[in-house]
Order: structure tokens, then sequence, then C-alpha cells
């Protein structure tokens, strides 16, 4: 497969700036981003690059900061071969061990996660995957059913089954991610996640105990209708994707409409992750 690299380099940025543009170029389709010395990479695959819509979001800059961009068409190999020379191996909140497969295991923490992310999002290292990694190490998940939705490399449901969940479903509308998902799930010896490829349309009719959902605010939104059929009562729901404002109070008002009511959040940067429970 095909990709698009995208490189922006600016004369200066400060990061709230640099998350804006990230969460903008998330809704166009760009799934993985790397930091750079100049700014940021921003990767989207061949049939998903539309070049006016990348001009429309960046014409929301104009005037705000001094910015160059690249676009250069690449293949996946290459980028793979890029993102080995650049992976570190994480640590979230002194349990969990993060690695690829080229790094050497560390058994002194409790769970260890081998993830190969072939341009799917999810290692670990933004953000808005650690708050939600985080939420999964203080919640009791044993023996419960649990949704990833937006699961790219499948890590969030990967640590969910290692912490004794008893069955995952795993969806995402990328057929690289899928992928991803199926053969990071073999790398870690699991054995009890579905991955679909597709949309709200793909999840099945089964009552969750817990819906982990790592995507962006306007998909939130969308699919927040069919969250609320399949969660079942005092279920939880676990979100991050979005900002604190004006985001975080769009998904909490449209969350009440189906009786799924906040209860915290927390926040890494200008990142948002919140925890809401149906009622």
């Amino acid at each position: 497969m095909q990709y698009i690299q995208v490189t922006f380099s600016f004369t200066e940025v400060q990061d709230y700036q640099k998350d804006l543009l990230i969460d903008e170029l998330a809704n166009i389709g760009y799934n993985t981003f790397e930091d750079t010395s100049e700014g940021f990479d921003a990767f989207v695959d061949l049939d998903h690059f539309n070049e006016q819509a990348l001009k429309e979001v960046m014409t929301q800059l104009d005037g705000e900061l001094e910015y160059t961009y690249n676009v250069t068409e690449i293949a996946a190999e290459n980028w793979n071969e890029e993102w080995e020379k650049n992976f570190e191996p994480l640590i979230i909140d002194d349990q969990c061990y993060v690695r690829a497969t080229f790094h050497q295991p560390q058994p002194q923490y409790k769970y260890e996660i081998v993830i190969d992310p072939k341009m799917a999002f999810g290692t670990g290292h933004h953000q808005t995957t650690t708050m939600m990694m985080q939420y999964i190490l203080s919640t009791d998940v044993k023996d419960k059913v649990v949704l990833d939705m937006g699961c790219g490399t499948g890590i969030l449901a990967i640590l969910a089954s290692k912490r004794e969940a008893k069955m995952l479903t795993a969806i995402d509308n990328d057929d690289v991610c899928y992928e991803s998902t199926l053969e990071n799930s073999l790398l870690n010896n699991i054995t009890n996640i579905t991955a679909f490829c597709g949309g709200k349309e793909v999840i099945p009719d089964t009552v969750f105990d817990i819906i982990l959902a790592n995507i962006n605010r306007n998909i939130l939104l969308d699919q927040i209708s069919r969250y609320a059929e399949v969660l079942k009562g005092n279920g939880s729901i676990f979100f991050s994707g979005f900002y604190e404002s004006p985001d975080l109070e769009m998904i909490t008002e449209a969350c009440k409409e189906f009786g799924i009511n906040y209860v915290s959040h927390k926040k890494i940067g200008e990142w948002v992750a919140a925890h809401f429970i149906k009622g």
C-alpha cells in the first residue's frame, strides 16, 4: 500500500497549535503523526488523500502561523523502517511496558505489550492513548465484555485482555488498523479479540460492560446513539481524542440525551479523556 507523508515546518509554534492542527488532519483521514525538530509529519493512505481538503485545513492557519508543508508519496516499507529508527519503549503508570518486536522484554512490569503499528494509530505515545491506558489500568475489567472503537493497533483491547477482560470486540474503519489489530493480537498471544473493519454499522448487537472510544469529537458525536444501544445499564464509556473546550461539553450534552452521564476526566496538554456511565 502507498501512503502520503505531509511534512509540516513552523517558524514558531505552540504545542496546543500543533494539537489543534493534528485534530483537524485526523478529521480528514490522517491517522499517524510523528514529531520532528521543525514540526511534525502526518501520514494518510493514498486512497484517502484529498489535496483540496488539506489546503482548506491549512487556510485556517493563514495569519496565525508561519509554516510550510511538503507532500511526498512513500511506500509502507519505507515508513516502517523510519518508524523502527524512532520508536522508543513506553512505560505507563509503572505497570505497563509497551515495546516493539526489536526491543528486549522487561519482565519486571506487570503487563507487557508488543506493538507493530504498520501505519496504524496507537502505540501509547500519544496523550490520548496514554490516558485511555491509564483508565484501563485503574478500572476493574476482569470478566467484562469490552468494545474498542477506533482500535488502531489494538493496543487498548490488548491491555484490557491482559487485565482479564472476558471478550473483546475491536473496530476500525481503516483496513490497515484492522490488519494491525489482528497481527498485534497474535504477537501478544491474545485469543479473545474479535476485529471488524468498519464504523458504527459493524458494532454487533452484544451487550457491552465497557466501551473504549479514542477517535475524535465529530465521530464520537455521530456514534454515541449506537453506543447507548449496546452499553449495559451502569456500564462505562471511556472517551478520548478531543479537547476540553468546547469538545467535552458537547460530548457531555450529547450523552445526556441517551442517559449516559459524565463522571470525570483527565487531561494531558490540551487532550482530554473522560469517563461516563450509563444510568
